[in-house]
């Protein structure tokens, strides 16, 4: 069993962070299995570098460690960019410059059917096969859902969830999926114009890389699940058991986030509470 703990470095660790590293570190310490430490920082336009040392500092002070070592996804922009050059290959992506409205309008991109794998692979280095250390496109690239769905339509997208209610779950993704289609809803980004890539798509890639047998993160991420089996689905990868956990909030209800209230981990230890204090507060 092998789970992970993949925080952005787009702020320092709050108590939110501390739940959730709880909830990852004490599945894996359950079930006996092991729990990785993973960096998620190919958002190059609000991660930090200082950001990322203070989550192995928090991380060690709270007292958790990681068997291999940690895999920074900014260093892995090109793996990304061939999951998405596959489904563009197989018809399954297109480049878009449309905005939302003009989207829902019905409107469809000049480039949908002009980009080729290798052009849009070429973007990704700085000319001599270096990769380029902040990747940005001139588009988005979605994923065709409707295609999608029809490549799998006699595939199962079901996937197993642990987490909701503390009860095992069957959650046919498939479901959701084909609602967000006859929605009018635009197709979901996978790869971002402003950093060339998407979190759907490094997340699913990782996950499958490393070995993940089970994904433990907090319930905001519950509604983008189904996206990610169907990405497992159309690159051939398991999918993992799902075991979504609760938040922490703020007294009105909202999820508590790296703005507002100070609950930062480095403050928390600054005015003097222990790690095994912070932890006993980090429950939702």
């Amino acid at each position: 069993m092998r789970t992970r703990f993949a925080p952005s470095p787009t702020g320092r660790l709050h108590l939110g962070h501390a739940l959730a590293a709880k909830e990852a570190f004490g599945f894996a310490a359950t079930e006996n299995g092991q729990c990785l430490l993973r960096i998620e920082d190919i958002d190059h336009t609000r991660c930090k570098q200082d950001f990322k040392l203070g989550i192995y500092q928090d991380l060690n002070w709270l007292g958790f460690d990681w068997p291999i070592p940690v895999r920074v996804q900014s260093r892995h922009y090109m793996d990304y960019a061939k999951v998405v050059a596959s489904l563009l290959e197989r018809c399954l992506a297109y480049p878009c410059t449309l905005t939302r409205s003009k989207l829902k309008a019905g409107q469809r991109s000049e480039l949908e059917n002009t980009l080729r794998p290798s052009d849009y692979l070429a973007q990704f280095t700085v000319g001599d096969n270096t990769p380029h250390p902040k990747p940005s496109l001139p588009y988005a690239m979605r994923l065709n859902l409707s295609k999608s769905l029809e490549l799998m339509r006699d595939h199962s997208l079901v996937f197993d969830e642990t987490g909701l209610e503390k009860k095992n779950k069957a959650i046919d993704a498939k479901f959701a999926l084909n609602l967000w289609a006859a929605s009018g809803r635009p197709d979901p980004i996978i790869a971002r114009k402003d950093i060339g890539v998407s979190y759907h798509i490094a997340v699913t890639h990782d996950d499958h890389l490393q070995g993940i047998t089970h994904v433990v993160r907090g319930m905001d991420l519950f509604e983008e699940t189904p996206l990610h089996v169907l990405i497992q689905h159309l690159m051939g990868w398991p999918t993992p058991i799902y075991h979504h956990h609760e938040l922490l909030t703020r007294e009105d209800g909202e999820k508590l986030s790296k703005r507002g209230l100070d609950t930062s981990l480095h403050s928390l230890r600054e005015n003097g509470l222990t790690a095994a204090q912070v932890l006993a507060m980090a429950s939702p």
